[in-house]
């Protein structure tokens, strides 16, 4: 099977083009593929299909196998992938990708024939709590803000959080009983100033990522709720930075940055004859 690993702002996930291959049990290939130490290495798995209503249509699976319905990071990639690699003309410079979060739109920024700056309008955001709402974790109090941009997020705001366990704190937080059974990306934010954030994550499914671009869009919707920062805000994660804008008048959120092709392989589907976990 044929995949590419590419990177937005660190968050990575091996991607496959289904135009051309065929992925039996994609939950088994993630596991197996995103493995670092006896797979490829990755956050996931991301299959980039034939779609009846969109250029193409967007597959996510995370590590531990579930199927995500929307990934910010991802989708940019989708959509470098779909330009570099000719699923839409060199002419164009938007193209639309289908999800279970609905049909997303992205403009495209070339150089040299290979897309490097991708926005993505995201949609509306729904908030999804009070505002914000007080729980119980760990016998601590917290405050969050739950925004939801076609996957569930609760949003903290801290003073400090370098040094936050996330491995140790951050499956209590997911699992937590307010947001089971879905379970909930969990982002810890730093309000730098009003037109900058500091973010760490832990996704569900995957752990503690390098970036999340639904969770980077969450959390400045979250700030911009609270009226903690203007409408455009940086948003600086482990792997760089991510910038999100509200359109008032719309209503939307627009995510912007770049996506990055690290190598190209083969790898022998070994987890459809039960070998899931070795090589």
């Amino acid at each position: 099977m044929n995949f590419v690993k590419m990177q937005g702002i660190g968050n990575d996930y091996v991607y496959v083009d289904c135009f051309k291959e065929n992925v039996k049990n994609p939950s088994a290939a993630a596991r197996f593929i995103s493995d670092r130490r006896f797979g490829i290495g990755s956050d996931g798995l991301i299959l980039i299909c034939p779609s009846d209503v969109a250029d193409c249509r967007m597959e996510m699976y995370n590590t531990d196998g579930s199927q995500g319905k929307m990934c910010g990071n991802g989708i940019r990639c989708v959509g470098k992938y779909a330009y570099d690699d000719g699923i839409i003309s060199p002419n164009r410079r938007s193209l639309t990708v289908e999800t279970p979060a609905g049909i997303k739109e992205l403009k495209l920024e070339v150089e040299n024939g290979r897309a490097v700056m991708l926005t993505v309008d995201m949609g509306e955001a729904v908030l999804t709590s009070q505002l914000p709402e007080t729980i119980l974790v760990d016998g601590k109090q917290w405050e969050f803000t739950g925004i939801d941009v076609g996957n569930p997020h609760a949003v903290y705001f801290m003073d400090e959080i370098d040094s936050l366990d996330l491995e140790k704190m951050g499956p209590s937080f997911e699992f937590h009983e307010r947001f089971m059974p879905d379970r909930v990306n969990s982002e810890f934010i730093r309000v730098i100033d009003r037109t900058h954030i500091q973010m760490r994550v832990w996704e569900r499914g995957s752990g503690e990522t390098w970036a999340c671009g639904t969770g980077a869009t969450a959390s400045a919707m979250a700030a911009i709720l609270l009226g903690l920062t203007e409408d455009e805000v940086l948003v600086s994660l482990k792997g760089g930075d991510l910038r999100i804008r509200l359109d008032r008048e719309s209503g939307h959120l627009f995510m912007t940055g770049p996506a990055v092709e690290v190598f190209n392989g083969a790898i022998e589907p070994l987890w459809e004859d039960g070998e899931e976990g070795s090589l």
